[in-house]
């Protein structure tokens, strides 16, 4: 049985809470689950103490027996100082697309032809 560490939605419409569980990876998110580790609560701020409890303790053992935590499990759980998450980088994410890119060149090109005019007459 794949085993999965992730977050199980509860809470009211525009008010999510979630539940950290333990849950067979063919469940449904907020199905059937094997045990409750915590809880999340994204609504407060990212310092409060109460954001993110975790049985760290159970945790440790769920990691040992092989379960797999999900992206945002596996952060809690890298903030909690129980395993090492290897930072992420998408250096394209951030580059602007194909059509942004034309405009901005075709801006660039009406910039330096206007500015051309106005360069000639100044050596005059």
């Amino acid at each position: 049985m794949a085993l999965k560490l992730r977050l199980a939605r509860g809470g009211t419409k525009k008010r999510p809470f979630y539940h950290i569980v333990v849950a067979d990876a063919r469940s449904p998110r907020d199905g059937r689950f094997i045990e409750k580790l915590g809880t999340f609560n994204p609504l407060l701020n990212k310092d409060a103490e109460n954001r993110v409890v975790l049985n760290g303790e159970r945790a440790k053992h769920w990691l040992e027996v092989g379960a797999q935590p999900t992206d945002r499990v596996l952060r809690f759980l890298d903030n909690a100082g129980l395993t090492k998450r290897d930072p992420r980088n998408n250096p394209n994410k951030g580059k602007p697309g194909e059509k942004a890119t034309q405009r901005a060149e075709e801006k660039a090109a009406k910039a330096a032809a206007a500015n051309a005019p106005a360069e000639d007459a100044a050596a005059e």
